[in-house]
């Protein structure tokens, strides 16, 4: 589903990202850890070029994202992504949130992107906020939102930028819970989290990253209770 090739990424003199290789499975959901400032956000916004990467390859089914002739907004109309921060329209009701890019990316009609929207409202358990606008919401709720306005545009991939990491504690379990019923629904994912329970019941495979390197990829009992690389010892013995 996902190729990536060589991917190196640098602001200026600041090497962020070094020689990163994976290959991502269809249907499979990646985990991504390490300690801050290890490149995962970098990495995850160079798989649908919100990041323009300085050397490498990203192949999606196939098609190369860096290529020349590459249609980027085609294929990254297929990726959906959810940040840290929700981006919701303040100005707009939750459901004109949800519609608005599937009626100008995929040209859907506004009863053809209402439909859409009531049914992933319900969903992610919000069927009765259609008509509310984002101000009055909890983060929880926003962040929910932000994750029916990513699916509403039918992506085959799923990108998760910490999506927890501005949430209270008690708000964290509802969003994981919607992320959870799209992994057993067989959406590939690619998760960048702190959240280690999360990581371990729901990975496929684990990637840990340091300093813009990939130092290890298992799966999640090998990489939690037998982790090979020193440096995933001891990030882990700091936060388990």
């Amino acid at each position: 589903m996902i190729q990536v090739r060589g991917l190196n990424k640098s602001f200026g003199n600041n090497v962020v990202l070094r020689d990163i290789d994976i290959e991502i499975g269809r249907q499979e959901v990646i985990v991504v850890i390490g300690p801050s400032g290890s490149g995962k956000s970098t990495f995850l916004r160079c798989l649908n070029l919100l990041e323009k990467p300085s050397g490498g390859d990203v192949l999606i089914e196939g098609r190369s994202l860096t290529g020349k002739g590459a249609n980027i907004e085609d294929i990254r109309a297929d990726m959906g992504m959810v940040f840290q921060q929700f981006n919701l329209f303040p100005h707009m009701k939750v459901i004109d949130n949800i519609m608005l890019a599937p009626m100008k990316v995929r040209k859907w009609s506004a009863e053809q992107a209402r439909k859409k929207g009531i049914e992933l409202l319900g969903k992610v358990g919000l069927a009765d906020k259609a008509d509310a606008y984002p101000a009055s919401l909890s983060g929880g709720q926003s962040q929910r939102v932000a994750i029916a306005r990513a699916l509403a545009m039918e992506p085959k991939i799923m990108l998760f930028d910490e999506p927890t990491s501005a949430l209270d504690p008690e708000m964290i379990g509802e969003v994981l819970a919607v992320m959870k019923e799209l992994a057993s629904e067989g959406m590939t994912m690619v998760v960048v989290t702190h959240e280690m329970g999360f990581a371990r019941e729901v990975g496929d495979r684990i990637v840990f990253m340091e300093q813009g390197r990939i130092l290890e990829i298992s799966e999640p009992a090998e990489l939690f209770d037998r982790p090979k690389h020193e440096r995933t010892r001891e990030f882990l013995s700091k936060i388990l």
